[in-house]
């Protein structure tokens, strides 16, 4: 009996035409179902939360809702900015990162709460890099040396002299423990060897109505918060921590100026996602803050209110993130800075 030919091994059964178009088709459907690209196309499906770690008026609460603003008008759903204060920004953070990773929550995290806590809080409900999806920074705030009009101190110089005659004896106030206020001040009572009495307040509004009050002597907090009672002369400002001055504020000299070469502490802020957010979201996140911020008539209010933008790819603000934290982290160990 004769066996019956073999196809050749160029030929195609018609089982397996059928069997290759329907197996090709379903890894189609699959790559179009991957959750990465299913939720860049559908995203956002609902409101936008934007959490701000700190009660509402300070600078992190102002850049947040500049930006809400822009965003919703970009995604076309509402950006819902909501403050959660407690433990130098660690619980709003925190909540942040136990959140669905789906891009409709996000935090506004700054040099505090990215920086700072991880050196200051041996149990932080966070990692910095590990638990989230760095977005991109938003913009620096540079912080304003301000006293109360009774402190007899025109110039920082002037204060560092009146502080080294009496230490201990001059409170200054910020937005918490490892807040960017608390943390610039420790910086230049470093540098400039005087000893202070930190007051903290639960976020940087109630600081500064204490020292609109008198009943502490300054602070150097962000300008934002403060070039408007300086217009008024309820304060007096002395330096800003930048590496240039403001052009909110042209005839106050940076700290550098004053005496201290190369001193430089100035606030960052950046939005970040919970990890596993996918990174096309996280994609269209970032190219959405990068374009909002960029509109001129946003750069130049920052501007007369002290700050500037500061925009940047997911990985370059991972980067700064991880060099802010060393350089502030090392700080802190090495001044003794403790949380309550």
């Amino acid at each position: 009996m004769t066996d019956s030919p073999s196809p050749s091994r160029g030929s195609i059964r018609p089982d397996m035409t059928r069997r290759g178009v329907l197996r090709g088709a379903a890894v189609c459907a699959a790559a179009a179902l991957r959750p990465g690209r299913a939720a860049a196309q559908t995203y956002p499906s609902r409101n936008i939360l934007l959490v701000v770690p700190f009660t509402p008026g300070g600078s992190t609460d102002i850049l947040a809702r500049l930006l809400g603003q822009r965003l919703e008008t970009a995604l076309k759903v509402p950006v819902i900015v909501e403050s959660r204060p407690g433990a130098g920004g660690s619980v709003g953070v925190g909540s942040v990162a136990r959140a669905d990773a789906d891009g409709h929550t996000l935090v506004m995290g700054h040099i505090g709460t990215l920086a700072v806590n991880p050196a200051l809080y041996p149990k932080l409900p966070y990692d910095p890099l590990k638990s989230f999806e760095p977005v991109s920074g938003i913009g620096n705030v540079h912080n304003m040396l301000v006293v109360h009009p009774d402190v007899p101190a025109r110039t920082l110089q002037e204060l560092v002299a009146y502080a080294k005659q009496k230490p201990g004896e001059l409170n200054y106030a910020s937005g918490g423990i490892g807040s960017a206020a608390h943390i610039a001040m420790v910086a230049l009572a470093d540098r400039a060897g005087i000893t202070m009495t930190h007051v903290p307040y639960r976020g940087t509004a109630p600081a500064v109505t204490d020292l609109l009050g008198g009943r502490v002597q300054l602070t150097f907090t962000g300008a934002p918060n403060l070039v408007q009672h300086v217009e008024a002369g309820t304060m007096r400002a002395l330096a800003v921590s930048g590496s240039s001055r403001l052009k909110a504020a042209p005839t106050v000299p940076t700290v550098a100026e004053s005496g201290y070469p190369g001193f430089e502490a100035s606030q960052w802020y950046g939005i970040l996602a919970p990890a596993g957010t996918p990174k096309p979201v996280i994609e269209t996140l970032n190219a959405e803050i990068r374009t909002a911020m960029a509109a001129p008539e946003i750069a130049e209010r920052l501007s007369l209110e002290g700050a500037e933008v500061w925009t940047n790819t997911p990985q370059e603000f991972r980067e700064h993130i991880t060099k802010e934290m060393a350089r502030w982290g090392d700080l802190v160990k090495r001044t003794g800075i403790k949380a309550e």
